[in-house]
């Protein structure tokens, strides 16, 4: 049954590599390592240990879930192309996963997400906006949760709910819903990079 599936859930969108292995609703490892940098060449081996961890093999999968941002650019990306290339070669089904879904864990919160400068995405089920950590929109009344939940209750005195391990909700979510013929993960991004390409005209190469 779909429903006690061995589901692997990742996500690298932040300063880390998080990941959990669930068969249905029940946690068999996690594990969240902390990194600024690295987690292109660090995130397949950390998912081999996990999986060691609970005496399953890559084989064993039945769905993938992987965290799909907002969160840092390269994170993001790394871990969709992850994602899409091992459920290919499993041939097995993967869920892109958004943080704020995950964070809400079907619970009626503000999820507090941070963005650069002090700023912060505040969602409230569909509707995101950016504001400073201060200024939580009015009437979004419910308890904050999120990475930057603790900062904003703290400027303003509002009630936290708890922030669950994002890996184990992205998992959890894709136990549900990973499906053969859904859409392919795909990242969310919620301002342009802040990468500009060259205006320079490119070389020209004579023979």
């Amino acid at each position: 049954m779909a429903s006690d599936r061995l589901t692997l859930g990742f996500d690298t969108s932040a300063a880390h590599c998080a990941a959990a292995l669930l068969s249905g609703d029940r946690v068999l490892a996690s594990r969240l390592e902390d990194m600024r940098k690295g987690q292109a060449e660090r995130l397949m081996p950390f998912l081999q240990e996990l999986l060691a961890e609970a005496d399953a093999t890559w084989t064993d999968l039945e769905a993938l879930g992987v965290g799909i941002g907002p969160g840092n650019f390269t994170g993001v990306r790394i871990a969709v192309a992850a994602a899409r290339g091992l459920a290919l070669g499993l041939g097995i089904p993967v869920e892109g996963v958004a943080a704020a879904e995950a964070y809400a864990a079907g619970r009626d919160v503000v999820v507090c997400l941070p963005a650069p400068r002090d700023m912060v995405h505040f969602i409230h089920g569909d509707v995101i906006e950016l504001a400073a950590l201060s200024a939580v929109p009015s009437g979004w009344n419910a308890p904050l949760t999120g990475p930057a939940a603790i900062r904003v209750a703290e400027a303003t005195g509002r009630a936290l709910a708890e922030t669950p391990a994002l890996a184990v909700e992205v998992a959890r979510i894709a136990t549900r819903r990973a499906a053969a013929g859904r859409p392919r993960p795909a990242p969310i991004y919620l301002r342009p990079a802040d990468a500009a390409p060259a205006s320079d005209p490119p070389p020209v190469i004579l023979p």
